[in-house]
């Protein structure tokens, strides 16, 4: 949902890897730019057989230059420079089951919910036996509780900033940016709490509305909405845009 923010389409199309078998083919698959970096790695469960809570991601460009961690479960994997082509590298302990390979996902497809859950040979039955990934209530219950912990500290950054404040919004991976806080509370469709800002210079994705939603008013490319985490208020001077410098 940082389409909301940097999000330059919907989905992305990446090759995945993991640690355990770093000369097996990559495994393509398509995934949400909105979707949290939380929810991306409980996908990554049954494409990998790691475990949400431990594993580790790192970024390759389609060069295969490492580019970055993504590290933040409360970012949007859109907040990262996430693009088509590019691998991302699992690091984890992983169950011992036979190849993550696009048989499993494929047959899921091909059968009903029921007829699915009869097999006994699945990847979704092997972690269910053994209580991996989302299937281990402890590891699930703690997921929860350290979620609730992040949508606390959110609330509390986001008290801290009132509408109409200057604010500086510091994303991952991009340049710093001046802005005029907007907006501050909920999107539909998107996880937790969102600060809307009127950027000082044309670099935003939106006029202050979201999915056909207004949330607040600017002119087009000078909005956007980011998480409490990313903005600092402060007493910024306007940025001024000089034209000369643009291209």
């Amino acid at each position: 949902m940082e389409g909301i923010q940097i999000i330059t389409q919907d989905f992305v199309n990446v090759h995945i890897t993991k640690s355990e078998t770093e000369t097996a083919a990559p495994i393509e698959r398509r995934f949400k730019k909105g979707i949290t970096v939380s929810e991306f790695k409980t996908k990554l469960e049954l494409v990998t057989g790691g475990n949400a809570t431990t594993m580790k991601l790192k970024l390759y460009d389609s060069k295969n230059n490492f580019v970055c961690d993504i590290d933040n479960n409360e970012a949007l994997l859109g907040s990262y420079p996430v693009d088509d082509g590019m691998r991302i590298h699992v690091i984890d302990k992983f169950a011992l089951v036979k190849d993550f390979d696009t048989s499993d996902s494929a047959e899921r497809f091909r059968l009903s919910e029921e007829e699915y859950e009869k097999k006994g040979d699945t990847l979704r039955s092997f972690l269910q036996r053994n209580r991996l990934g989302k299937y281990n209530e402890e590891e699930m219950t703690k997921l929860k509780e350290q979620q609730q912990k992040e949508l606390e500290e959110e609330s509390r950054l986001a008290e801290s900033v009132l509408v109409g404040a200057r604010c500086e919004v510091r994303v991952p991976q991009q340049p710093v940016r001046r802005a005029t806080v907007r907006y501050n509370g909920p999107l539909d469709g998107a996880k937790g709490l969102w600060i809307g800002v009127q950027y000082d210079e044309p670099r935003g994705k939106n006029d202050g509305s979201v999915n056909g939603k207004r949330y607040f008013t600017c002119p087009p490319k000078y909005g956007g909405f980011v998480k409490p985490v990313y903005v600092t208020v402060g007493d910024f001077p306007e940025e001024e845009c000089d034209l000369d410098d643009e291209i």
